[in-house]
């Protein structure tokens, strides 16, 4: 057998060793991209949830005390207590920290929406709180824009996670449920 007899068999082998080393890396690298997303998009779904529920529960407290003030009816009225405040102050600062998560594992359109949620939020802070400020502003239009600030969050996570479509669709309460002199409340 002559020597290019014995070296093409064997250059046949190392070209298909080098392919099938080549795919098999591909492949991996693949399939690794996919875990990191999965595992980051699962860290982004948790870190946006604990966001918005701290978002929520704040906005519901503050919304209490704004009916201890008279500033809206509907919810039950709080009083700002020492431990009311102190329990608040506790709430923020976790609000805050889940606000840094996100930050950290969020898209700049996610992360642009929450900061004009947390100044939604704190404008009702404000408002809930009797703190004054340079611009007069009602109650109900401070959170009407606070629903608009949560509402927009709420698109833009979604579209961080690859979910489409519409959040919801607003459907009117029935007529005979709702209550008289109904404020908007916190859903």
């Amino acid at each position: 057998m002559s020597l290019s007899g014995q070296i093409l068999p064997l250059v046949g082998v190392a070209l298909g060793a080098a392919a099938s080393f080549l795919v098999s890396s591909l492949n991996e690298r693949s399939r690794w991209r996919r875990e990191q997303s999965v595992r980051w998009d699962e860290r982004r779904l948790d870190a946006y949830g604990e966001y918005i529920h701290a978002v929520k529960e704040l906005a519901g407290r503050y919304q209490g005390i704004a009916a201890g003030r008279g500033l809206v009816t509907g919810p039950s009225p709080l009083d700002p207590t020492p431990e009311v405040l102190a329990e608040l102050g506790v709430a923020e600062t976790r609000r805050s920290a889940l606000g840094e998560t996100c930050e950290l594992l969020g898209d700049t359109e996610t992360n642009t929406a929450s900061k004009t949620l947390n100044h939604c939020l704190w404008r009702l802070e404000h408002l809930a709180r009797g703190v004054p400020t340079e611009a007069e502003q009602g109650w109900d239009q401070a959170y009407a824009e606070f629903r608009v600030a949560q509402k927009r969050y709420v698109e833009c996570a979604r579209a961080s996670l690859g979910v489409t479509g519409p959040v919801g669709r607003d459907v009117a309460w029935p007529s005979a449920w709702r209550p008289l002199n109904r404020s908007p409340r916190a859903e």
